[in-house]
């Protein structure tokens, strides 16, 4: 049995002097499991069963995915040792945002090949929901249902949201950094797609993803300097909000480079990137036929 409620009561010995037991409190009680958290890595597995992965090449995407996600593993182990005074729970939440970002990314390279069948717009539209249904299920799965799924779902059911609507606010703001994050994505592909249109060099698409990034990030902080004292009443500088945006940029880049280097390295992830930037190998010049010999 997994659910159900327990009743928890103090008791103490009195030696007769009174009551030795309180009055019991019941509440909800639901045994956490090992399945939610392995939810996102079968849901690669199933994307993989898709008809354009149906190959052993479409199963290097787990290079990538789960060196990253042993790797934040590990850097959160290595933190929670180091007696930084942060709780438990929120280092779980602040390095589930990571590893999510990287299941958004593998399905995005499993799904490339949907997307590069569209206008540019509809793919920058369609990664970006692709991202956000990833991301977001992915980090529902690893931070909890009780603290992604259900108090989320709960806003949108009007039967339930007088009873949820404080679960809803309180998850709706871990939302934003992940909507964000997709957004980025997307948008930083669609502009490396359009300054790389035509050419496929494997240096000039890293080089031209990263300064997408780095424009759309400093352009977040901008947007973020100029509304914060009209939506928020208070008064950011610059400065700081730049060097959030560089930092983000890095990061970002980071999370995305494993998947880069595999496109490199291998031919079926490098047609699915180009799918994704929209890129046509550059064709050789034309050359002059011989003239025929006397």
């Amino acid at each position: 049995m997994r659910t159900g409620n327990l009743q928890i009561a103090a008791s103490w010995g009195l030696d007769g002097l009174g009551a030795t037991e309180g009055p019991p409190v019941t509440c909800d009680w639901t045994a956490e499991g090992a399945m939610p958290p392995l939810l996102p890595w079968l849901a690669i597995l199933a994307l993989l069963a898709l008809k354009p992965n149906r190959g052993w090449s479409a199963w290097w995407i787990w290079l990538p995915l789960a060196g990253l996600a042993a790797g934040w593993h590990y850097l959160q182990r290595a933190i929670e040792g180091s007696n930084t005074g942060l709780p438990n729970g929120a280092l779980d939440v602040l390095f589930d945002v990571p590893v999510a970002l990287v299941f958004g990314l593998a399905a995005l390279w499993l799904l490339a090949s949907y997307l590069g069948r569209s206008h540019r717009l509809s793919a920058f539209l369609g990664a970006w929901f692709l991202l956000l249904v990833f991301i977001v299920f992915s980090f529902a799965a690893l931070a909890g249902w009780d603290q992604g799924v259900e108090p989320i779902m709960g806003l949108l059911d009007p039967r339930q949201f007088a009873a949820t609507t404080g679960g809803g606010v309180m998850a709706v703001p871990l939302l934003v950094p992940l909507a964000l994050l997709a957004l980025v994505v997307a948008a930083a592909m669609l502009l490396g797609g359009l300054a790389c249109r035509g050419r496929d060099g494997r240096f000039r698409l890293c080089a031209w993803l990263f300064l997408s990034l780095v424009a759309v990030w400093v352009a977040l902080a901008a947007a973020l300097h100029f509304l914060c004292p009209t939506a928020l009443l208070l008064n950011m500088e610059f400065g700081p909000l730049l060097f959030l945006g560089l930092f983000m940029a890095l990061f970002t880049f980071a999370m995305l480079l494993p998947f880069l280097i595999l496109s490199s390295a291998s031919p079926f992830f490098r047609q699915r990137l180009k799918a994704l930037l929209r890129v046509t190998p550059e064709t050789p010049p034309l050359m002059a036929p011989l003239p025929a010999a006397a």
